[in-house]
């Protein structure tokens, strides 16, 4: 006689998982691997995703914080959050072969504060403090040029060097809403701001972010795959709870679901954040099969057909 499993329906949240950015960044320091020969350096994360990190290191990458730590002759790989200017200048300084993965989405960013600041503008920054992706679009321009709102309760007390000639931009990675409920503060304080013409917040995101509004409410728990530092997949936990759902957890692997009590859970909202691969999506699936009858129904939001190209040095 065999056991009865419990049933349980997984809505499985599409898009999800790796974005073009991500894929990018990944390919730039494979193919550098194959065309080198480790090994290969990286400064910082090359993303925020360990599984992919190990994977790679296993391959003969090696990654270090700072430039100082990449000895003469190799490759070095610069993170998909992208870098302050000085980063890529002292690598010339030191002749290193310099090899860009930042997200391209993260480089109109960069552009635009560029653009904003060679019109005399003051750059409103919103972001989180600390994230790599933020000091490398501060350190676009020269101290002093960007000031960095958090939240609502910053966007309502910040006092920029002069209300006239300012701008906003922001991270690529933030909650859509709560980015909106930040631009209309600053709208309402400063009405002659100026704004990107395209949202900076990016594709990936957003559509990471509609599929768990879709999917969290009908769901007792939402598991998000991601890394405790994955700006992105935080951000989706946080949505899911808004969104109505009254369990979300950040799961970094299969087995940290070991320790989380599933009893009276009959569906499960799950997702995966833009550095987490597809293979976590499957080996979360797995584990929960093994103590349930597993249905999975698949909600697709929105289709994704990007592709972003290798950098010259690297392109067949």
């Amino acid at each position: 006689m065999t056991d009865h499993k419990p049933e349980l329906k997984i809505l499985l949240a599409g898009p999800r998982g790796f974005c073009a950015g991500v894929d990018r960044a990944i390919r730039i320091v494979e193919e550098a691997l194959k065309r080198f020969g480790p090994p290969v350096y990286v400064r910082h994360e090359i993303v925020h995703n360990r599984f992919v990190v190990e994977s790679l290191e296993a391959k003969g990458a090696v990654f270090v914080e700072e430039l100082d730590e990449v000895p003469q002759g190799v490759p070095v790989v610069f993170s998909a959050h992208g870098v302050p200017k000085s980063v890529p200048a002292e690598a010339e300084a030191r002749g290193l072969f310099q090899l860009d993965a930042t997200c391209p989405l993260v480089t109109k960013v960069h552009r635009e504060a560029e653009k904003h600041f060679a019109k005399r503008r003051h750059l409103i920054l919103i972001g989180h403090a600390g994230h790599p992706e933020v000091i490398g679009t501060i350190g676009q321009l020269p101290p002093g040029s960007v000031t960095l709102v958090e939240d609502v309760a910053q966007a309502r007390a910040v006092t920029p060097p002069t209300s006239d000639g300012l701008a906003y931009i922001t991270q690529t990675t933030l909650s859509v809403d709560d980015t909106a409920e930040i631009i209309d503060v600053l709208r309402e304080r400063f009405p002659e701001i100026e704004g990107p013409r395209r949202e900076d917040i990016c594709y990936a995101t957003t559509n990471r972010q509609a599929a768990v509004k879709e999917i969290a409410p009908r769901a007792d728990l939402t598991v998000v795959i991601g890394a405790p530092n994955s700006s992105n997949s935080q951000r989706l936990v946080e949505v899911a709870r808004r969104a109505g759902c009254k369990r979300a957890i950040l799961v970094q692997r299969a087995r940290d679901l070991a320790a989380v009590p599933l009893d009276g859970v009959e569906t499960v909202a799950l997702t995966a954040g833009a550095s987490a691969p597809e293979s976590l999506v499957e080996e979360v699936i797995e584990l929960l099969r093994e103590h349930f009858s597993v249905h999975v129904e698949e909600v697709r939001v929105a289709e994704e057909a990007v592709i972003f190209r290798l950098p010259p040095a690297l392109a067949v």
